[in-house]
């Protein structure tokens, strides 16, 4: 039954996505919508029904894909506790996000293009999840950022939203060459795109060659998990319709390279550059995003950097070995994230689309059960103690600690820091929108549907640490379920050490808490004249993404720009245009004279004939002499 309940769970949404982009404008508009809602759904049911027959690790081949020479593709999914804990979330987040959607989007007439795309998003990442060939996940890689591109830039009417997605779409495809390179190069060293064979290969290579190896892999991770320095497509991606925002940064296409790294950890964890590398990366990441988060003031971007952090601590725990952890905080991220972005969808749309954080307040009365949502969200987002998020990002710093070594302890206290400054964020984010007096809001039709999608999330996130509870605690479902997996060799740390390192990063959360209620809890007074004063530089520099878009406009677009406009104006123009139409004039002219001769006169014609009959004559006396 397992082949049949995978095949259902890839087809139900690529079905629902094509009917609806084929016929979805000539269906009436509830059937559209339901059909979207119910393959969506279909498949989490397979996923369900999967994880109940689900005895151990299985490839599964459905057929043959490609074959020549010694070059085999068959279409084989790979069903393991990495890959179906991934297709559950996705299937039920993903689910929600459609309902949710049918009530946000109900004013949207392009109905059928949007449902369309959001189930093939759907397909895309599970594909890539179930893949066991690497080009079968490179089809789904490839496929969430086609529909990324399209979704973000949904409203392409608008100038700034197209562009948001063409910048996401340029900004990944670095990392997607480096993963064709990647492939390419691993078919050449082992001779197989097999995950589960080349995961069991890497002692047959050098170090060095799967340090190279752990690179490509993390430039293609990057990219897609908007990590540092291809993160700055990520906050512009936030011109989609909110419920877009919340599958990007909650279910699917962001989590995709923390997949990639995990899945691949076999391969490349016996090199310790490279998981340095990883750690590294996932900790400055972790670190900018909180940062950026603390001076914006569109609700939404808050989101965004909140998101590029997160997936930061995921790449940390990665980078540390962890997969357990990573995938634990992945899991309970996606729960809260998605409660929040569709939390703020919520507050969006009572507020007439307004998104300016200085101009809201006073909604906790007015949304009371957004309000309850949303704090539950911020609380995981903070880790404030007890909650899902504290528990899943306490496991990474755990991993990070426990590894030992100047560079691994130096990373722990970035991620406590970073830690503080994610609560402090997520706090303001809460006094400023929900605290104060009464807010006016307007209420729509679909406001209370809405607003209900978010109870199970709420409830997912605040109780998501259950998954995978302290050792101390008799542990959790996660540690025993993952145990099959391969993976590096973790130290595992004392009860008297988890005990001390999560009161720690308990104190941490509420020093952010209590600094965040003196700044921004206390009235509205403090908020109006934030609001009007000129920020610092040091505001400017968090708002603006620490200059990043500015340098690379400097370092990559005007350089571009510059070239292209010599090659347009001196080489297109000055000399292949000037040398054409230089030719065309001249031959215009040859025929122009010509034609003068063309009198009509017979005498004329006479003359001429004799003329070049005198100089062939003469050619040929000159080749005699």
């Amino acid at each position: 039954m397992l082949p049949i309940y995978l095949t259902f769970m890839l087809l139900l949404p690529l079905l629902g996505g094509l009917t609806c982009a084929v016929a979805g404008r000539k269906l009436p508009r509830a059937l559209v919508e339901v059909l979207a809602c119910a393959t969506v759904w279909g498949s989490f049911v397979c996923s369900v029904l999967a994880a109940t027959v689900y005895t151990g690790p299985q490839v599964i081949t459905l057929a043959d894909w490609f074959a020549s020479f010694d070059l085999a593709i068959p279409v084989s999914l790979y069903l393991d506790p990495l890959s179906l804990s991934m297709v559950v979330m996705i299937g039920f987040v993903c689910g929600l996000i459609h309902v949710y959607s049918v009530f946000y989007m109900r004013e949207d007439e392009d109905y059928a293009r949007y449902f369309a795309l959001l189930n093939l998003f759907v397909f895309a990442m599970l594909t890539l999840v179930l893949g066991e060939t690497l080009p079968l996940l490179y089809l789904g890689w490839e496929g969430v950022g086609f529909c990324s591109y399209l979704l973000i830039g949904f409203w392409y009417s608008d100038p700034d939203n197209a562009t948001a997605g063409r910048k996401a779409f340029i900004t990944t495809r670095f990392g997607d060459v480096a993963l064709m390179i990647a492939l390419a190069w691993m078919f050449q060293l082992f001779g197989t795109l097999s995950i589960t064979k080349v995961n069991g290969m890497g002692f047959l290579m050098p170090v060095s060659v799967l340090t190279m190896l752990g690179i490509l892999f993390l430039v293609a991770a990057m990219g897609k998990s908007a990590q540092m320095p291809l993160m700055v497509w990520l906050p512009d991606a936030m011109a989609g319709p909110t419920p877009v925002s919340a599958m990007i940064h909650a279910a699917t296409m962001v989590t995709a390279g923390v997949y990639l790294l995990a899945r691949l950890l076999p391969l490349i964890g016996s090199s310790k550059a490279a998981l340095a590398a990883i750690a590294v990366t996932g900790g400055l990441t972790a670190f900018y995003g909180a940062t950026c988060a603390l001076a914006q003031r569109d609700l939404k971007r808050v989101l965004a950097y909140s998101t590029i952090s997160q997936i930061g601590y995921m790449m940390l725990g990665v980078g540390a070995g962890a997969v357990t952890a990573a995938t634990f905080h992945l899991l309970v991220h996606a729960f809260f994230k998605a409660l929040l972005f569709l939390g703020a969808g919520c507050v969006i749309a009572a507020m007439h689309h307004e998104q300016d954080i200085y101009k809201m307040g006073g909604l906790r009365r007015s949304l009371p059960l957004t309000f309850w949502s949303f704090l539950i969200g911020a609380a995981c987002l903070a880790g404030i103690p007890l909650t899902g998020g504290f528990f899943s990002k306490d496991s990474i710093l755990l991993a990070v600690w426990l590894k030992g070594g100047v560079l691994y302890q130096a990373l722990y206290l970035l991620g406590l820091l970073t830690a503080l400054i994610t609560a402090f964020y997520s706090f303001r984010l809460m006094f400023l929108v929900f605290g104060g007096g009464n807010g006016h809001v307007h209420r729509s039709s679909g406001l209370t549907v809405m607003q209900a999608v978010l109870i199970p999330l709420a409830i997912l996130g605040l109780f998501g640490g259950l998954l995978d509870l302290p050792s101390y605690l008799g542990g959790g479902y996660l540690s025993g379920f993952f145990a099959t997996l391969p993976a590096s060799d973790i130290p595992t740390g004392s009860h008297e050490q988890e005990i001390a390192l999560q009161v720690v990063a308990g104190i941490v959360a509420l020093l952010g808490l209590g600094a965040a209620y003196f700044r921004y809890g206390k009235g509205r007074s403090e908020r109006m004249r934030e609001a009007q004063a000129q920020p610092s530089p040091l505001l400017s520099f968090l708002a603006q993404g620490w200059y990043f878009d500015k340098l690379y406009h400097l370092v990559l677009i005007r350089p571009y720009q510059a070239c292209a406009g010599f090659f347009s104006e001196r080489v297109d123009r000055g000399v292949i245009d000037a040398s054409v139409d230089g030719l065309s004039a001249g031959l215009g002219g040859a025929g122009r004279l010509f034609g003068r001769w063309s009198t009509g006169k017979v005498a004329v014609y006479l003359i001429s004939f004799a003329a070049g009959g005198a100089l062939i004559l003469g050619y040929l006396a000159w080749l005699a002499l």
